[in-house]
């Protein structure tokens, strides 16, 4: 879902700083104007002939989560229920642990099924994606194949040990902790099948996740607050152990994020309806209001050439400054204090959360995507994208063809946002993002591929050109 946030590292001469998501310089209460860029015409045929955004899949996955945070914020403990109609036949479900690649487990992070439990499993184990005691995915198999179009369901107890702070997915501070990612990942790509890539020893994003109906519940200790993916409900009152539930909903979640803690809240609602709930610790640099208002102002600035937001809602806890982002669908965790960072993590709810990819076969689309989609928004971080263009590489490589994190972040970030800038001048601006729109609006839920964005820029053969030199497309 989003980048593997982590440490940060440099693309290349152009000395973009990259974590869970590229970290442009700046801070919250930058005020740098909106680069000029008109919000398509509706009139224009391009958008005209894309006015509605795709529908989610009706047959979409079915998922609930019930975590429970241990009193001392390090161990959360899990039961998932996953209702699974798949449009192929298959005999088994693969779920993916994140927590158990290469770098989160080298801080203590550590996610173990329990049990399995289900009217169609006939055994279940791990499977390893990368060296490592558990595996990287967890297989249940089936007692009999299943036909495309046909429901299973199975449930899974896990535990999620959260291991060290740091800018990761999964952690825990001095009265905070937080996880994304924390169970087993339902790995479908729908028309292919399961996604059983490998991990790799560069820190970047490789799973394939398909939107979802999810609901999720968190019983945490009663004086901390829940931030979290998805629609909250007010949490219960405290029952005899000190402790409250919380709950939340959203129809068309990849994935799910949790932050708790002793967060001071502030909400407001764009004029489009998105709710907007933020929360910033007691040692925050920024306050509940100044991250409400950069928030509120980056969606009102990427809807201009996106689109209406995405989402119903959008949580962003700020957590210590770990330096970046990371992003999950309608929730971020924010862990700078840098209004390019959440630009950056904002426009990944359009790529990434809204629009799908194999984060392991095709990094670029949503990571050069929020990193142009940033750079058009923010004027400084399309001056520190000049130099990028430069760079030796292809754009479009799997993350297994990465040899470092700097080399990852020059072509990915670096170069693939220079690029889609390249690509944008050569088209003009209008047209361009009139095409990107349609591409956003007819893939929307689904998982995208290099082709659609072929398909989307077809009647703009100077983009294309620049995105296949730029080795994007496979040209």
């Amino acid at each position: 879902m989003s980048n593997p946030s982590r440490t940060a590292a440099l693309v290349g001469a152009a000395g973009l700083l990259l974590g869970g998501c590229t970290s442009f310089a700046g801070t919250l209460t930058d005020d740098d104007p909106p680069a000029s860029s008109p919000a398509p015409d509706d009139t224009d045929a391009g958008v005209a002939a894309c006015d509605d955004r795709a529908d989610p899949d009706p047959d979409r996955p079915e998922i609930a989560l019930d975590f429970r945070l241990a009193d001392d914020l390090r161990t959360v403990t899990g039961t998932e229920t996953v209702v699974f109609t798949p449009d192929l036949e298959i005999e088994e479900l693969v779920f993916r642990l994140v927590p158990n690649a290469p770098e989160l487990a080298s801080t203590g992070a550590r996610l173990v099924v329990d049990a399995v439990r289900g009217d169609d499993v006939a055994g279940s184990g791990y499977e390893p994606l990368a060296a490592g005691d558990p595996g990287g995915a967890y297989v249940v198999a089936l007692d009999e194949p299943l036909a495309a179009g046909e429901s299973t369901e199975v449930e899974l107890d896990f535990t999620l040990t959260l291991g060290s702070a740091g800018f990761d997915r999964v952690g825990a501070d001095e009265g905070v902790s937080w996880w994304a990612s924390g169970f087993p990942l339902l790995a479908w790509e729908p028309g292919a099948g399961w996604a059983r890539d490998p991990f790799v020893e560069v820190p970047g994003e490789t799973t394939t996740s398909p939107a979802a109906d999810t609901t999720v519940r968190v019983s945490a200790p009663a004086d901390l607050t829940v931030l979290m993916t998805g629609a909250q409900d007010e949490p219960t009152p405290a029952d005899a152990e000190g402790r409250r539930t919380w709950t939340s909903t959203e129809p068309v979640a990849r994935d799910v994020s949790v932050a708790v803690g002793r967060f001071t809240t502030a909400e407001g609602t764009t004029p489009d309806g998105v709710r907007v709930t933020v929360g910033v610790l007691p040692e925050a640099e920024a306050t509940p209001e100044e991250l409400l208002d950069a928030t509120e102002e980056s969606i009102a600035e990427l809807e201009e050439f996106l689109g209406p937001f995405p989402y119903r809602t959008l949580t962003v806890p700020l957590l210590p400054d770990y330096g970046g982002g990371i992003e999950y669908p309608s929730s971020i965790l924010q862990a700078s204090p840098s209004r390019a960072v959440l630009v950056h993590e904002v426009a990944h709810m359009w790529f990434y959360g809204m629009v799908g990819n194999s984060q392991f076969r095709d990094p670029w689309l949503d990571e050069a995507f929020a990193t142009w989609a940033e750079a058009v928004v923010n004027p400084s971080s399309a001056e520190d994208l000049e130099s990028a263009r430069g760079v030796q590489g292809d754009v479009g490589g799997a993350m297994d063809e990465f040899r470092s994190q700097q080399q990852y972040g020059a072509f990915v970030y670096g170069k693939g946002g220079a690029a889609l800038m390249e690509a944008r001048e050569a088209a003009g601006a209008e047209a361009f993002d009139a095409a990107i729109r349609c591409y956003v609006e007819t893939t929307a839920w689904s998982i995208a591929t290099p082709d659609d964005v072929a398909d989307a820029l077809a009647d703009l053969p100077e983009a294309l050109e620049v995105l296949e030199e730029a080795g994007a497309l496979g040209g």
